[in-house]
């Protein structure tokens, strides 16, 4: 495979430097770039799992401007390394910034001093000995750099200051794909009728929004997912049809993992096209998730008890009208919380009698929660059970019932549950994280739970 190339499916990270010996203007300091790209840089993406590259081990004919260019668009991460003073790499920074909102990462040895706009940037620093780089210092910097990788792909948050101040700008990619969708739109409109035509446009809008969101990328599903919806949505002010609830919900999700401009931003967003469904009313499940979903991340936000409480409402009638696991495992994690809260209130109490009361609600919380997780473990072997779920679906059933082992005591078939999704084909990274984190927060919600005064199994 030619230097500059990676295999299909892996990340990419380009990386923006000098190279070779090169001198420190400021300080007139030798520095050795390669040393920091060999012996540092190049090792940490490795291990990360991404591909590196440099404009030196691009193979090109013609001129390196335009894989350059195509390199600080398309990459999954850009790492930029000021150190020298380079302009090359400031400028090859402003142009990533204005291409990407998030993904770039910023270095630079700890004596470069900082112009004025970056220096409220965050940049990681490492130390530089001039023609090498010290054996420790290197794997030090390189344990960092390998970390902040798995993080800011995890997360990916602005880390542009364009995007951060100039809010609801579009990264140029979704235009170019949206402009290229609409020319292979009107070339099939020579050969089709209009409806056709337009069927060809929403399937390639749709394959490149699933494509977005399986890589994390919620920016850009977002936006086309917003032209989906835009184009599907009737013309005709007499027109009474509704709108399609599947792509209302996929774009309520991704709005609110997207985080743009802010979390609580986007989550309100998300509340406001849920609202379209009826929530209130809605007996579909996927909505009464999703309206749960965002109400309990409000109240993570805001720790304002109306959105816990609409939360658990919304869970609970998901959970109760079709017996829907992801509504009722949501469900039991919430009264968790709640047994949680009740503890705390019953420690502050002011009497011994009125901490009784109080002890005895979150006992109550307790006991529902685990009879809930029972339920939620039924739901999901009779599921398995049957020959009818994706491996996907299979990945997050297992780790439901994971959890649900978990939350009612059964330690040791939780780990068995949970090695058996892991090993599943479809059990992504991201969705491995995700399902410890859930996991983690679980056991640290038992143990603020009345563990203690329950004597018996309930």
């Amino acid at each position: 495979m030619p230097e500059g190339t990676a295999p299909e499916g892996q990340k990419t990270c380009f990386v923006v430097m000098g190279f070779g010996e090169k001198v420190d203007f400021q300080t007139g300091r030798k520095l050795n770039l390669d040393a920091s790209y060999h012996n540092m840089i190049k090792p940490a993406v490795e291990d990360a799992g991404l591909k590196c590259i440099r404009a030196d081990e691009i193979v090109h004919s013609g001129v390196i401007d335009v894989p350059m260019y195509e390199q600080l668009l398309n990459a999954d991460i850009v790492i930029a390394d000021l150190s020298t003073y380079n302009p090359n790499a400031f400028y090859e920074l402003g142009v990533r910034h204005a291409l990407r909102p998030f993904s770039t990462i910023i270095i630079a040895e700890d004596k470069l001093n900082y112009p004025f706009d970056v220096n409220h940037i965050v940049i990681r620093r490492y130390r530089h000995l001039g023609d090498d780089i010290g054996v420790g210092d290197a794997r030090k910097f390189s344990a960092e750099l390998k970390q902040a990788l798995a993080v800011i792909l995890a997360q990916q948050k602005n880390d542009s200051p364009v995007y951060e101040f100039l809010n609801g700008l579009t990264p140029p990619e979704i235009r170019q794909l949206a402009a290229d969708v609409a020319a292979q739109a009107a070339q099939t409109r020579g050969a089709a009728p209009p409806s056709e035509a337009s069927d060809v446009t929403l399937r390639v809008l749709m394959q490149q929004a699933d494509k977005a969101q399986r890589r994390n990328d919620f920016v850009t599903a977002r936006s086309l997912l917003e032209d989906i919806r835009e184009m599907m949505r009737p013309k005709d002010p007499d027109d009474q049809r509704q709108e399609d609830p599947y792509i209302i919900q996929r774009l309520a999700l991704v709005t609110y993992k997207s985080e743009q401009p802010n979390p609580r931003a986007a989550l309100e967003e998300a509340r406001e096209l849920l609202k379209t469904l009826d929530p209130n009313t809605s007996n579909d499940t996927e909505t009464l998730g999703l309206w749960g979903a965002v109400h309990k991340r409000l109240w993570d936000i805001t720790e304002d008890e109306q959105y816990l409480d609409e939360a658990v409402r919304s869970y609970e009638r998901g959970f109760r009208l079709r017996h829907d696991y992801y509504n009722g495992i949501n469900l039991a994690f919430l009264h968790n919380v709640y047994a949680a809260a009740y503890n705390r209130r019953a420690d502050a109490a002011a009497s011994a009698e009125e901490a009784t009361s109080v002890r005895a609600e979150a006992i109550s919380c307790f006991v529902q929660a685990k009879r809930i997780r029972r339920e939620v473990i039924s739901i999901c072997d009779e599921l398995l059970a049957g020959d009818e779920l994706t491996s996907e679906q299979k990945y997050w059933t297992m780790a439901t019932m994971a959890e649900a082992y978990l939350g009612a005591g059964d330690e040791a078939a939780a780990g068995r549950k949970l090695d058996e999704a892991f090993a599943l084909p479809a059990a992504a990274d991201w969705m491995k994280d995700s399902t410890q984190q859930q996991m983690d927060k679980l056991r640290q919600l038992l143990a603020k739970s009345p563990l203690n005064y329950i004597k018996s199994e309930v």
